[in-house]
């Protein structure tokens, strides 16, 4: 059978008897995650102006759990783009999953006032067939210029909506398919607002995708296995494989990749070197004044996606090693008060940048696609000794080395705190947690 059409059939035939408890378990915290994150980022630049351009004019569907309402597409669009305003989302399969999954199901969910549990059952489907379709090109989307989350997430979430409007497999492989010719997204956009609009781009994507795909609308049931499809389109290598059967089902991607929770609201790569440098500033308290040069070594990929080299917004040093390291000596820290334009122009902060030099390799982790083996930080000191950070293999919040459920409400309750939320974290935090017994509009309710 064809890959489109055995995808069709995977989603429409998966049902929630069928899914692992711990697999649910991840899928809740992808929820709870994006939407403190989606909060947090309501008033960003990007999700404002986007908003005030689409003008919607109320609607089945909430925007970032406040009393502002939108049609289900635009809501998904917006939230999608708040969700990774602040680049603050989880990771997982090269790409931000949760932030273009969550928008897109919850808006829908609105609408349907469906079940928490279809909810799940949705998100697990759109991970799912983001997984199959990444697992069968090994090469590094980023090296070619895309932005996996905008490629991968418009086919993602088109199954996810697929699963939430309970379409058979032959308009659900349409949807599919649908997504796939909305993929898009460029490396060259990030550090601006268009890296999440890609997000937010996909969401409402794939949710149209499943609408129209139900109205009768069609595309190609071999789209994405097609020598001319999706994934001969945006393979970096044409190191592809479209023919091998799908096995879905009976590995759980979810539970063997998971999902990697951000402690720091910057580019994931960065995030191994962060931890090493903290490390490091525990033990050995430097001042700025005490470096000559900081060298971080981190893989040639990682490198082409930390772009930045002298950023002077909040914004572009999201993208920068350079920022990030000078963050974790001046502030001891990484958060959402460093990623602001003023603390990224003040001149010490500036000046240590110009001191930090990026030395790369391709010694890649098997595990890791794109990363090297470990990333490590070495510091010349000024008065002629030296110092070296722990080498870092797995980044703090990596479903190897995971937040602590009150780290993850610490989090939670810091973004809700950042966007103003009209509903109380904690409140919040714990529909979520119970969303199985729950309904949509219960979740995203005011009161």
């Amino acid at each position: 059978m064809h890959l489109t059409q055995a995808l069709g059939n995977f989603v429409a035939d998966l049902s929630p008897n069928r899914i692992p408890d711990e697999a649910r378990r991840v899928a809740r915290m992808g929820f709870t995650d994006c939407i403190g994150t989606m909060i947090a980022g309501r008033y960003e630049d990007a999700p404002q102006i986007l908003r005030r351009v689409l003008a919607p004019a109320g609607g089945d569907a909430s925007l970032y759990f406040s009393e502002h309402r939108a049609p289900a597409p635009e809501a998904a669009w917006i939230n999608g783009t708040a969700g990774h305003a602040l680049d603050f989302d989880d990771v997982a399969l090269r790409g931000h999953p949760s932030t273009v999954l969550v928008p897109a199901i919850l808006a829908e969910a609105e609408m349907l006032d469906a079940s928490g549990d279809d909810m799940l059952t949705a998100y697990i489907a759109g991970y799912e067939t983001w997984a199959e379709l990444f697992h069968r090109d090994t090469g590094l989307h980023h090296g070619k210029g895309w932005h996996p989350t905008g490629i991968f997430g418009a086919i993602g979430a088109a199954a996810a909506c697929a699963k939430l409007r309970k379409l058979d497999a032959a308009r659900t492989a349409q949807a599919i398919a649908l997504g796939a010719s909305q993929s898009a997204g460029i490396m060259a956009n990030f550090g601006t607002m268009t890296k999440p609009f890609h997000a937010g781009r996909a969401a409402h994507a794939g949710l149209m995708a499943a609408r129209l795909a139900e109205a009768g609308f069609t595309a190609s049931p071999d789209a994405l296995e097609h020598p001319q499809g999706f994934l001969s389109a945006v393979s970096p290598a044409g190191d592809v494989n479209r023919s091998d059967p799908v096995g879905l089902g009976t590995e759980w991607r979810i539970l063997s990749q998971g999902l990697g929770i951000k402690k720091y609201p910057t580019c994931y790569c960065t995030h191994r070197s962060i931890d090493a440098m903290l490390d490091l500033m525990e033990r050995q308290p430097l001042k700025p004044d005490d470096i000559k040069q900081m060298t971080v070594s981190i893989s040639e990929n990682f490198a082409t996606i930390l772009r930045n080299h002298a950023p002077d917004t909040g914004l572009a040093a999201k993208f920068s090693m350079e920022f990030a390291v000078s963050s974790a000596v001046i502030a001891r820290k990484v958060g959402l008060a460093e990623l602001t334009d003023g603390f990224v122009r003040r001149p010490d902060v500036q000046a240590l940048m110009g001191r930090v030099r990026i030395e790369t390799n391709t010694d890649y982790d098997p595990e890791m696609s794109g990363a090297s083996r470990h990333d490590q930080v070495r510091i010349d000191l000024t008065n002629g000794g030296t110092a070296e950070t722990e080498q870092v293999r797995r980044a703090t919040g990596h479903p190897t080395r995971p937040l602590s459920d009150a780290q993850l409400y610490e989090k939670f309750r810091d973004c809700l705190e950042v966007g103003k939320s009209e509903v109380p974290a904690e409140a919040v935090f714990q529909r979520l947690r119970d969303m199985q017994q729950l309904q949509a509009r219960q979740i995203t309710a005011l009161h």
